[in-house]
């Protein structure tokens, strides 16, 4: 009997550890297996230097840990960031026609809220351990956070916004004036510097009026708003509409509108580097992406050519105010499937997003790492060949350490409503140049001033 009893045991253990050698999740994540690879579908929206050095790294991968994880990545490259977003949407929409969808893709936080919503999306934190989640900045981890709380959008590679500076125009202005860099540090001290630089350049042609140079621009007008209003306490966005009445936004519009109306900002609808390019404006404020448009030479209008050298400085501030910059970028989500292949995903994100991985994407690109450790080590190695994506890193290092970010909102509207900021206030402050140059022959330049400013702030209000 005590035998039977035995040899019963025996058979219950053996039949016990064969379920736990074939039931997945005891004890452990379900994971990829070698012999058994798992295939994963990623899009990016990458082109010309971005995509050839995505791909040089997905094959490293594909070589190494994941030839010995047992992962995949078969890559696909979705011609342009608007063309991504729309195949997301109309996956999230489930239209006619639809694509399937990616096991990984480059995506914005406000696509990434339509999949979500859907339940197409993969949760990511259970993936990362609390230690590994602390290697990251936590504002770019922030971002990537949605409704529930959750982490859906894993950062790669983020953007801000800096001011980019000729510095060979600057100083043959600055010899002459006297205007110091130092000034640059305030969007106050740059709109003085702005109507010095008009002035400066106007009477350089006595015998032709008001035909002074631009000084400056900013490639979107709504971030230069969203983020000063950061800096002096205070928002843009009251109940997901424009607030425009606050003590903080008449700053803002005193700052802009006063060099806009007397030519020391250039009013164009279209990238600053254009201007750049051809020696019409001086200094300009956009996304540190932006650096790879910024060459050694400029080309001016009758096509005589110069060298010049850039400064690539950190985000201006409102005198008084906060050292705050906006966060720019996609992230990538992971598609909700297997736990084989959501866990395969991890591992790819978290060998991506190592520095040594995460330097090389970047190097060559004008974006910004994810870890503390890129920021603070590898960034000081300044490893790009490009002198100028040099001067950014050093940049970079000095935002990380003194700036917070600003994240923008993410709520139906918002990119309608950022795109209408931009054309109307475009419009209404060419409309008061106009008006400005007009009444001059008439009136004072500060009561021309006067009457076109509070007429056009008025209107500016007034639009939908």
């Amino acid at each position: 009997m005590e035998m039977f009893k035995r040899r019963k045991r025996a058979v219950c253990l053996a039949l016990c550890l064969s379920l736990i050698a074939v039931l997945p999740g005891c004890g452990q994540k379900t994971g990829p297996d070698p012999k058994h690879p798992v295939t994963l579908e990623v899009w990016h929206n990458f082109g010309g230097q971005m995509q050839a050095t995505m791909d040089g790294l997905v094959d490293t991968f594909n070589l190494t840990v994941g030839k010995e994880k047992g992962i995949v990545l078969n890559v696909t490259s979705v011609s342009g960031s608007a063309a991504l977003q729309e195949k997301l949407t109309m996956i999230a929409n489930g239209d006619p026609g639809a694509p399937e969808m990616p096991d990984l893709t480059t995506c914005y936080p406000a696509t990434a809220v339509l999949l979500q919503e859907k339940d197409l999306l993969a949760p990511l934190d259970e993936q990362f351990t609390q230690e590994e989640l602390s290697l990251y900045l936590p504002r770019f981890l922030e971002e990537g956070r949605l409704s529930d709380g959750k982490l859906y959008v894993f950062p790669f590679a983020k953007s801000t916004e800096v001011l980019f500076v000729n510095q060979t125009l600057f100083d043959r202005f600055a010899s002459e004036t006297g205007v110091t860099m130092n000034s640059l540090s305030t969007f106050e001290g740059i709109a003085k510097a702005a109507l010095r630089y008009y002035e400066w350049t106007d009477a350089q042609t006595p015998d032709l009026p008001n035909d002074g140079k631009d000084f400056y621009t900013a490639d979107s007008a709504f971030n230069l708003a969203q983020v000063g209003m950061r800096q002096m306490g205070g928002s843009l966005l009251k109940n997901e509409s424009l607030d425009l009445s606050s003590p903080e936004f008449q700053r803002i519009w005193d700052a802009i509108c006063e060099p806009a109306v007397k030519g020391g900002y250039a009013l164009y609808d279209g990238y600053s580097s254009d201007l750049s390019k051809t020696g019409e404006i001086v200094c300009s404020t956009g996304s540190t992406a932006g650096i790879l448009f910024y060459g050694t030479e400029i080309t001016y209008p009758d096509n005589t050519t110069e060298r010049v050298e850039y400064s690539v400085l950190p985000f201006p501030v409102f005198q008084g105010g906060q050292k705050i910059a906006i966060q720019r970028g996609s992230g990538i989500v992971a598609a909700k499937t297997t736990p084989e292949k959501e866990r395969a995903a991890a591992i790819f994100l978290k060998w991506f997003t190592a520095p040594e991985q995460n330097m090389k994407f970047i190097a060559s690109t004008g974006y910004l790492p994810v870890t503390n450790e890129a920021f603070e080590n590898s960034m000081e190695q300044e490893i790009a060949d490009n002198e100028n994506i040099q001067k950014l890193f050093r940049t970079a290092v000095e935002v990380h350490a003194a700036y917070d970010f600003y994240i923008p909102p993410v709520f139906d509207g918002f990119n309608s409503l950022s795109s209408s900021y931009g054309k109307d206030l475009l419009t209404c402050l060419q409309r008061a140049r106009e008006q400005y140059l007009a009444l001059l022959e008439t009136e004072s330049p500060e009561d021309a001033y006067s009457r076109v400013s509070r007429e056009a702030l008025e209107a500016f209000r007034q639009q939908p």
